[in-house]
């Protein structure tokens, strides 16, 4: 178990700097070695040390935050400090792991930082035998670019995904959602057991199957076909359930 975070502050206004070092002093399992203005100050520093953690503000001289994350080698996990709504698809391509809008308040620090402790401390097992518990751990949830937002879908809602030429068409329970993503990267965000590829253009949910008839998928009113170039994995799945 690990015992705390390391952790760097980067931000250019005092008050938002004591603010946040206020809300780390709170919290047992962060420990705060250092406070900078800018990231070009910083820069030598994360280097040496490699924190486990950087709060990191956007807006600031010289080089925004933004910009300095592709720069970070190794990279910290990163929580970005921002009072500014409109970074946060531009932070989602960066995989920063969460994003706080000024004023945020201790109860949404603390809800952050304690999922990140929790990440770091209680990692999913990876033995062979345990493969099939660590997928069922993971989130109820995932987050996808749907035009200029990033919408919030719950994995139990969704029924088939159907591919659209660059695009993919999500149906769930409620709606349809178009997202510029390839079936490959959607596969390693969804639960590997409760989802099947079962043709070049579908992915269905194993659990919303009504039945399957002569290679022929019915989820509620949609036939969805099987595929042979994917029928032998998708059947060798279903008894493996």
């Amino acid at each position: 178990m690990k015992a705390t975070l390391t952790c760097y502050i980067i931000e250019d206004e005092y008050l938002a700097q004591e603010i946040l070092e206020e809300y780390i002093g709170k919290v047992s399992f962060l420990e705060l070695k250092g406070t900078f203005v800018s990231p070009l100050e910083a820069a030598a520093q994360l280097k040496k040390d490699q924190p486990d953690l950087l709060f990191l503000d956007i807006n600031m001289p010289d080089l925004d935050g933004l910009s300095f994350i592709p720069m970070l080698n190794p990279k910290p996990m990163i929580i970005l400090t921002t009072a500014y709504d409109q970074y946060a698809l531009k932070a989602y391509d960066l995989e920063v792991r969460d994003y706080l809008l000024k004023p945020f308040t201790f109860e949404r620090f603390y809800q952050g930082v304690l999922r990140l402790y929790q990440q770091q401390s209680f990692p999913q097992p990876r033995e062979k035998n345990e493969a099939k518990a660590e997928a069922r751990n993971e989130p109820e949830y995932i987050f996808l670019k749907v035009g200029h937002r990033i919408q919030k879908v719950a994995t139990r809602d969704i029924l088939f995904v159907e591919g659209m030429k660059d695009y993919l068409r999500i149906h769930t329970t409620e709606d349809r959602i178009m997202t510029l993503l390839s079936f490959a990267k959607l596969e390693e965000l969804l639960p590997a057991p409760d989802f099947a590829r079962v043709h070049r253009s579908f992915l269905v949910a194993l659990d919303k199957i009504d039945h399957i008839e002569k290679n022929r998928i019915q989820i509620a009113d949609q036939v969805i076909p099987v595929s042979d170039t994917y029928a032998e994995a998708f059947y060798k799945m279903l008894k493996g359930l």
